[in-house]
């Protein structure tokens, strides 16, 4: 009888794995131990962690039953009412929230697609692809660390491609197989850097990781529908240029005087540019059209301020004094003098024909709108 209950143990073990329950006694040697690791920080109180929760123990089920010979890859999830210095140490302040682990490292995206069992499994089945393309393959409009091997077995091509993995967000990875081991760094058609060789160790993993890093993470990025949402939960003002898809000079220009201005600025704020034909939602708000690109504007998630003329950005500090009069409250003083001059020159009585123009005054926000929705989290100060 005992023996016969065990088989059934067994058998009820084998079909339903469950995701991992994730505690401070096993998430490090959780992450160590797997290639990739996704973990869903919820609450029980929250309904969308509710919703979710049979979908991602069936998603762990799947994973199970596909992988079940690769052990690098782990569904697990965190209470983070009991946990909760798991969920202090990741900084998570909405449920659920879906991070991901690669090597034991996390990565700064978040999974914010359809919580659906197809869309996450689709999800996880991307990112054990390996990031690497053939150097036959790569496309001119990204920038690229391109290594060249003797073959896939030496210790240098193992690190490069983890490193390709841990980095596949932010940079692009290329490879041939016909010279002796080489990486260098190909800039973008739109870029003004030329290409640059790595002269450290390629079988220091560090030494290698830290050079593509900091290769890899561009100080301008572009905004798109995909990725606003992840932005904008970052709570960084932006700095936009809105551009034509075609423009790739302004572009280029912006991306120079980022780097020549705003290096040290960039803690403070996120440095982007968007597809003007796209966003064309922004530049209605700013009573703008395609003929006035391109545009550069700061939003700060409650105002947007236009740069007075996108060519003064050549000219050294405009741009620098434009960011700093943002933190320094100038640019909204500005406004609020400007109102304040408007109402007392202006005669705004019923019986005035005169009316103020809210292009008097800071635009409000358009991209606020695209910060995480509470129609989709809960946010912990809901407690």
């Amino acid at each position: 009888m005992i023996f016969i209950l065990f088989l059934i143990y067994l058998n009820i073990s084998s079909v339903s794995s469950r995701a991992i329950q994730i505690t401070t006694n096993n998430i490090e040697s959780t992450l160590s131990s797997n290639e990739f690791v996704l973990i869903n920080f919820y609450a029980n109180w929250c309904r969308f962690s509710q919703i979710l929760d049979p979908i991602y123990d069936q998603l762990a089920d799947k994973v199970n039953e596909l992988y079940s010979k690769n052990n690098s890859i782990l569904i697990g999830k965190v209470d983070c009412d009991q946990q909760s210095s798991i969920g202090q140490k990741y900084h998570i302040d909405k449920y659920p929230t879906i991070k991901y682990f690669r090597h034991g490292i996390l990565i700064k995206k978040e999974y914010r697609g359809s919580r659906t069992l197809e869309s996450l499994l689709n999800f996880i089945q991307q990112q054990i692809q390996s990031p690497i393309v053939n150097l036959n393959q790569i496309e001119n409009k990204y920038s690229y660390i391109v290594g060249h091997f003797n073959n896939t077995n030496s210790k240098s091509y193992q690190i490069f491609s983890k490193i390709a993995k841990l980095l596949q967000d932010d940079c692009h990875f290329a490879q041939s197989f016909s010279e002796n081991d080489h990486v260098y760094y190909q800039p973008s058609q739109f870029s003004h850097e030329i290409n640059e060789s790595f002269h450290g160790n390629l079988e220091n993993e560090n030494e290698f990781y830290s050079w593509s890093h900091n290769k890899c993470i561009e100080l301008v990025r572009e905004i798109t529908f995909e990725n606003a949402e992840e932005l904008t939960d970052q709570g960084l003002p932006f700095l936009i240029l809105f551009h034509h898809p075609n423009d790739t000079q302004s572009v280029s220009l912006f991306k120079q005087q980022v780097e020549k201005q705003l290096k040290h600025e960039t803690q403070s704020i996120n440095c982007l540019h968007a597809n003007g034909l796209k966003f064309t939602h922004p530049l209605k708000h700013l009573n703008k059209d395609l003929s006035d690109l391109p545009l550069l504007v700061i939003d700060t998630f409650r105002h947007m301020f236009l740069f007075p003329h996108f060519n003064l950005i050549s000219i050294n500090g405009k741009l620098v004094e434009f960011v700093r009069d943002l933190h320094s409250g100038k640019l909204h003083r500005d406004f609020h003098e400007k109102s304040t001059n408007l109402h007392e020159n202006v005669d705004t009585g019923e019986n005035s024909d005169m009316k103020l123009s809210k292009t008097n005054f800071p635009p409000e926000s358009i991209f606020v709108r695209l910060t995480p929705s509470r129609q989709r989290y809960s946010f912990r100060d809901e407690l």
